[in-house]
């Protein structure tokens, strides 16, 4: 009784049931099967990394002489740690895996078509920013796959043409993978992206 007053007084001012109606009240029609779930599913997975990289950033320390420690202590000491850190690990890898299904389905059956073409310029950039979190979260455990696997990826950002040097240089923060380095990829993932 009380909770259906606040919820209509909050209506009343915000039309949140007209809103939440024109988000879940739609009509699917015959014929759809488990392909047109990979948008949903990726707007899932995404609230799960968002929600597991809140808690990993309460205890993640972006410095070289304390990264690696931080991640052992998430594993070993925090309750549940090694847990989040799995999810998070394995939501990202499911994350690619569905968003590039998502953009192969839409291409294949033709919905990137009139009227949805800005749709699909928004989900190519939506995928590069996927792809941006990827890139930046693989070196925040600073460990030497992490590192080494950096150090081939800003070296292939690096051999663009004409711009090859300057963009590498940013991505590193100088010339060699270091402290800089990590911290910018901690910014560009926790704060830019």
């Amino acid at each position: 009784m009380m909770w259906e007053r606040i919820t209509n007084w909050v209506d009343e001012r915000l039309e949140t049931k007209s809103i939440a109606s024109a988000f879940l009240d739609r009509h699917i029609p015959k014929g759809v099967g488990w392909l047109y779930t990979l948008g949903s599913a990726s707007l899932f997975i995404f609230m799960m990394q968002a929600v597991t990289g809140i808690f990993l950033s309460m205890n993640y320390a972006p410095s070289p002489d304390h990264a690696y420690d931080s991640i052992q202590y998430i594993n070993n000491s925090v309750t549940f740690g090694w847990f989040v850190r799995r999810l998070h690990q394995w939501g990202a890898s499911g994350m690619v895996v569905i968003v590039a299904a998502h953009m192969l389905r839409v291409f294949f059956m033709g919905a990137y078509k009139y009227p949805r073409e800005l749709t699909w310029v928004v989900g190519v950039l939506i995928f590069l920013i996927v792809m941006g979190f990827g890139f930046t979260g693989y070196l925040l455990p600073w460990d030497q796959k992490a590192y080494w696997a950096t150090a081939v990826g800003t070296n292939v950002a690096g051999s663009l043409p004409y711009v090859g040097t300057f963009v590498l240089k940013v991505l590193r923060g100088g010339s060699d993978l270091g402290a800089v380095t990590l911290t910018r990829f901690y910014a560009i993932h926790m704060l830019i992206l």
